[in-house]
Order: C-alpha cells, then structure tokens, then sequence
C-alpha cells in the first residue's frame, strides 16, 4: 500500500514540477498543486465527521510544506549571468541616447538663441533692447600709411609726396642769397627752399645755397657765388643763379659746364631802397617766370636729381614715435606707464658757425607741427617774405608777408675750413671728404658722420655704426660748423 504521507512525499506522483523561466521571461512563478479528492469518489457518499476533519488537516499541513520549499528554491535559485558583450551592448546603447539626447538639446538652445526676436514677438512680449558697451576710447599717434594698392610718388629734393613722378625731373635752380645786416635780412622767398646750405661767405658773414625745384614766387636777394657752395649744387643739375662770384667760381662754372645764370636783367630787376628796408646793394631779385624763361629759351627742360636718403611720410611718422616714446613697449613684460606718450629728446639747438652771434642760427623745436624754427642767437626771430602769387617786378617789403623761416631737419656738418689763399680774405672749406655730423629730426638728434666721395656726388650721413642716415621729408637745412668749434661748434638740449 502507497505512503500518501505529506511529509514523505510532498509532490504527489504525476505531478509536474514546475520549469524556472529562463534570462527575459521574468521572475519564476511557482504553482503547487493542491490534491483532490478521487474524481471516482460518488459525491452522495458521506463520512463521518472525524475522517473529514482528518482529511483537511492533512491537505492544510500539505500546503503549508509546499510553499516552503518553493520559497527554499527560489531562494537558492541561480539567474544566469551577463556576458561581456552583453554589458558593452547595453553600455552603447546608453551612450548612444544620451549623445542623442544632447545632440537634441543643442538644437533647441540654437534655435532658440537665432529665432529669439521671433519667439518675443510670437508670445507678445516686446523684443529686449541691446545696449551696445560704449567703446573704449584709446589715444594712438597720428601715422600716415600708405594704400598698398595706390601708387605713391615722392620727391627727391624734399622726399615729400608728390601728384606723379614727372615732376621729379622738373629743373631745379640753386640761388646765392646773402644774410649780411647790411640790407640782406629779410630774404624773399628763402622758406620755400626744399634744401639750403650755409656757411661763411666772408669775415664771418654767412651766406645760403637755395636749391628749389618749382619755385612758387620771388626770390632773392642774389650774390656771389663762391666754389664750395657751387660743389655743394652740383648734385642737384641745377640751374645755379648768382651776381658774379670769386675767380675759381666761376672758372669752375664754365670748366664743369655748369648752369650759369648771372646777373642778367633781362631775368632779374633790382627793388627800390627808399622804404623801411635800406637794402643797398642786396636788392637784386628774380622770379619763378624768370627762371623759368631762361631755362626754355636755353633748353634746360629737365634736372636729375642726386637725392639724400630719405624716409616716405609714413616711415618718417614711425621713426617719429620710435624715438620719442616714453617707455618702449615691451613684449615679454608690462608696461609701467603709457607707451603712447611722446616727448621729443631735442628742443633746443645752437650752432656756432663764427664768432658773431648774430650769424650763428639758433633752433628751437615745436612738436605740433613738428619743425625747427630759426632763429640767431642774439635772440632776432629770422624772417623771410612770402611772395606767393606775386611774379612782377616788385618791392617784397611792400607787398609781402614776412614769415618766420622753418625747417624739417637740421644738420650741423663739421667741415675743414680757412682763409682761402689767393686773397686771405674769403673761406675756403672742404666739401669733398669725410667728417663729424649731427642730424637733428623728429625732436632727437643722430650723432654720425658725412660723407662725400666727389663733386657730382650727393652727401650721405651716416651714424655711428656706419649705417645711413634718412632724412625726414620736408626742408632740409646744412649749416657748415669750422672744426675749429669742434666740441662748441653745435650745443643741444
């Protein structure tokens, strides 16, 4: 006979046992059967009532042991584990929402930013007002640059720019002009000169090489020429004016084959002496139409013109910056103050050119307009007419308006120089060889050297590591210094 005990056999015979889910399908659900009674058992059979309560005691006690061992195998059921790719797999797909989901986001933060004014509107607000920073103002020198793209002609006798490079060849004229106090002062016309020369003519009496290319009015006085201003001329291919000069002068305008314009009244006209200027004999002048006639009707239609080594405007604006900065800017360490501060080094010259105060110019630096304005060291403001638009025979004194006479570079040039000896009386200075030079520009000074090789050729300056020397553009004055002032002959502060 079959035990039917629950606790011997708790899984009656036939009975299934229920299969665990496998990875996807959830946790397990376990079902236990609960027994029966015998489908054979005709239901009008009645037993008594201690064989039922026996019964249901035992089907109580059968349930109760059921459940607890399906709780024991689920407890010590094993899920089976991940794999490596499984995980990875899942890795990616995380990473690929969530790249997505910020690929998302970002588009909607553009969206928003580019089509704001529109949502404002749409929503009925009104659109926010940008209120743009003021800009911050800074101070920077003035510089001139050039278009790259745009052509630029410049001068060879001034360096300044000029409409085309045809006027370069226009002829020149270099005019003998007198700076006695015996009627000389004021010149006419002298401030328009591009370059000027000056040296001792006699007993220490100074006197000026003018060289002007397209003069605009009168000039003059005229005087006599004398052989060094006439090597100092050369390289200009200039027509020289002049009133009769020293026998070697004018030996060596003819032997050279020079120019020569000399006191001709058919080209020139003395001024009255009866008024406020007793000119006596410095009253002989000329005209830019005079000048200008003579060089047509005698076929001196060009120049070519040797130059000085020369700045263009807008390197002469930076040179200008580079010497008179306050504090250099510095790229590997901060600045202390503004490096937009400029102070000129130089604002105050005299050059001893004799033993006359009265003849020995004096130079004084005005920073706005950048130039040197003359003076003598006897303090008299030096002075010339300004004729323009005046071409008749005229007397300047009447008609003229006087002007105080500037420069754009001032050159002290030390040179050898003596009593000449035919007569022991007029100078005799050497202009071909080398010596001492200081270049005075843009409110500093260049202590070097100058330099001529022959007559024909042009002056160069160099400094003191042998380098040239550019010339800022404008008017040039040279004033010859005796070495024998050497040490005293040219004072700045």
């Amino acid at each position: 006979m079959q035990d039917t005990s629950p606790l011997l056999n708790p899984t009656p015979e036939g009975t299934p046992i229920p299969e665990v889910p496998t990875q996807g399908q959830g946790m397990p659900v376990l079902e236990v059967p609960i027994p029966k009674a015998s489908p054979t058992a005709e239901p009008e059979q009645k037993e008594d009532d201690s064989e039922e309560n026996d019964s249901d005691e035992e089907q109580t006690e059968a349930e109760a042991l059921a459940k607890k061992i399906a709780k024991e195998r689920v407890k010590n059921l094993k899920l089976p584990k991940k794999t490596p790719e499984e995980k990875q797999s899942k890795k990616v797909l995380i990473i690929s929402l969530s790249s997505v989901g910020i690929f998302i986001l970002g588009l909607v933060v553009v969206f928003f930013l580019v089509f704001h004014g529109n949502v404002d509107e749409l929503m009925g607000k009104a659109p926010i007002e940008e209120v743009e920073p003021e800009p911050e103002v800074i101070i920077t020198p003035d510089i001139t640059e050039e278009e790259p793209d745009v052509p630029h002609y410049y001068s060879r006798l001034s360096g300044l720019e000029i409409a085309s490079e045809d006027i370069n060849s226009h002829p020149t004229f270099c005019v003998q002009i007198p700076n006695g106090v015996d009627g000389a002062r004021p010149q006419a016309g002298l401030q328009d000169a591009q370059v000027v020369f000056e040296a001792i003519a006699e007993s220490g009496i100074t006197r000026f090489a003018a060289i002007f290319q397209d003069p605009p009015s009168v000039i003059g006085p005229i005087r006599s020429l004398r052989l060094y201003y006439l090597n100092w001329d050369l390289p200009f291919d200039c027509t020289v004016v002049h009133a009769g000069g020293s026998d070697e002068a004018l030996n060596a305008v003819k032997k050279y084959g020079v120019r020569d314009l000399t006191e001709n009244y058919a080209y020139m006209w003395r001024s009255s002496t009866n008024y406020t200027v007793q000119r006596l004999w410095n009253n002989l002048f000329t005209s830019n139409e005079y000048l200008n006639g003579f060089n047509t009707i005698n076929g001196y239609l060009s120049s070519d013109i040797k130059s000085f080594a020369r700045f263009t405007p807008a390197e002469a604006n930076r040179n200008k910056i580079d010497v008179q900065a306050e504090e250099k800017l510095k790229i590997d360490q901060p600045s202390s103050g503004n490096t937009n501060d400029l102070a000129p080094k130089v604002t105050h010259i005299t050059m001893r050119i004799g033993v006359m105060p009265n003849f020995n110019p004096v130079y004084d630096y005005d920073a706005n307009s950048n130039t040197y304005k003359r003076s003598y060291e006897t303090g008299q403001i030096h002075t010339s007419y300004d004729c323009t638009g005046k071409t008749e025979e005229i007397t300047p004194e009447l008609v003229c308006e006087e002007v105080q006479i500037t420069a754009n570079t001032v050159i002290g040039m030390v040179v050898q120089e003596r009593k000449a000896s035919y007569d022991n009386y007029h100078e005799d200075i050497s202009t071909i060889g080398a010596g001492d030079a200081y270049i005075f520009q843009n409110g500093t000074v260049v202590k070097g050297t100058w330099e001529k090789s022959s007559k024909e050729s042009q002056i160069v300056f160099h400094d003191k590591e042998g380098k040239d020397v550019k010339l800022v553009p404008g008017k040039t004055w040279i004033s010859a210094i005796p070495a024998s002032y050497q040490g005293t002959g040219v004072d700045y502060k």
